[in-house]
């Protein structure tokens, strides 16, 4: 009898339940804390194996860094279709004004312009694919000059046609607003054009197009994974079960949250390594990484922040994407856009414009982490 009591006695002095060990002043066991967290963050990153949309993103990333050197010449030809090398086109020229068109056209690359003084045969010649287009030259009762491009409608021929047409006629423009402007027919001078210089389009496409898109997606990505994976925690309960391990939920969220986030910039440096591999020198790869890492503690700070609040799965996304568009519309105002500033790392010439930005938006990032940290601090566990 004595003996059970004893045992009972036990009991009430060292109950057993869900409550993580404590220490004398009430804080929980640091070691067990931290140790609960890596295997939080460890369960977070080992269930993005199961999630197929993610993988795919991944590889479709992965593909495009390790053969960028031969992706970027055909997408280029979408990018800027005026910079495939080897086109040349036949035109043909016909009305009462020609001299102007003829003489800038033929003074162009891929251009052969045919004057035609019969339009009738011009159009045969083009049904007969004897010529790529048909340019109707007239001038105008007011003495403007008139052109009337007749071309092919459709298919990737057409579409290098019309690019090349249409750099021919701008030059055209320019040439008639100067003959204007020095026959004293123009209220105001046109301003001077500055002369076209040599630059490759696929080092533009690279570093403006192709290093950015490298960069940012994986940190949008990170931040729907983080949205995902905190609504599906609520969804089933689960996110009830880890709060019954050492951390706090503050610390369980902390946990999944830099989990996440470190995908984004560990990411990049495969990226940019690839890039390099392949041929295109990344001269700041230590500055876009941080500003990668910078951008992605940003993005999925504000991602848990919607799936902590949002209702269900289906809102927390179009939150999330909603925040997104506008944050991209947001950075449209300021004094450099996040492409230009990778761009400029990318090719070595960041200026103080640049290096501001990016402290800024590693002081943003940290601000918004701990505002976070605070809100969930006040958060009442059991209304998720």
């Amino acid at each position: 009898m004595s003996r059970d009591d004893d045992s009972g006695r036990d009991r009430d002095a060292d109950p057993r339940g869900p409550n993580p060990p404590t220490r004398a002043d009430d804080g929980v066991d640091t070691g067990s804390s931290r140790r609960a967290r890596w295997a939080i963050a460890r369960r977070e990153l080992a269930s993005l194996r199961s999630e197929k949309t993610i993988i795919l993103a991944l590889a479709i990333q992965l593909f495009i860094a390790a053969f960028s050197s031969f992706l970027v010449v055909g997408l280029v030809s979408l990018y800027d279709p005026g910079a495939v090398d080897g086109y040349e086109m036949d035109v043909a020229v016909t009305g009462d004004d020609t001299e102007t068109l003829l003489s800038v056209a033929n003074d162009r690359d891929g251009v052969t312009a045919q004057r035609f003084d019969d339009r009738g045969t011009a159009y045969e010649a083009f049904d007969s694919g004897s010529v790529s287009a048909v340019l109707d030259a007239n001038r105008n009762d007011d003495g403007r000059l008139s052109v009337r491009v007749t071309a092919p409608e459709e298919g990737i021929r057409t579409t290098l046609l019309v690019v090349q047409l249409r750099d021919t006629l701008q030059q055209v423009e320019r040439v008639e607003r100067q003959r204007n402007a020095d026959a004293g027919r123009l209220e105001r001078s046109p301003v001077p054009v500055p002369s076209e210089i040599e630059a490759s389009p696929y080092v533009g496409f690279t570093y403006t197009i192709l290093v950015p898109l490298l960069c940012f997606l994986p940190v949008f990505i990170s931040g729907s994974i983080a949205v995902d994976s905190l609504i599906e925690e609520r969804q089933r309960g689960t996110l009830e079960l880890l709060r019954v391990a050492p951390p706090s939920l503050a610390e369980v969220i902390d946990a999944k949250l830099l989990a996440i986030a470190a995908l984004a910039p560990l990411q990049a440096i495969a990226w940019l390594a690839l890039l390099a591999v392949n041929g295109t020198a990344i001269a700041g790869p230590v500055a876009l990484v941080v500003l990668v890492a910078a951008l992605s503690l940003l993005v999925v700070t504000g991602g848990v922040a919607v799936a902590l609040w949002a209702p269900d799965r289906r809102q927390a996304q179009l939150l999330y994407s909603m925040a997104t568009v506008g944050a991209l519309v947001v950075a449209t105002v300021l004094p450099e856009h996040p492409a230009n500033t990778v761009a400029k790392f990318a090719i070595g010439n960041p200026t103080t414009t640049t290096w501001g930005l990016l402290a800024g938006y590693c002081l943003l990032a940290i601000a918004a982490f701990v505002a976070l940290q605070r809100g969930v601090g006040r958060l009442e566990p059991e209304s998720l």
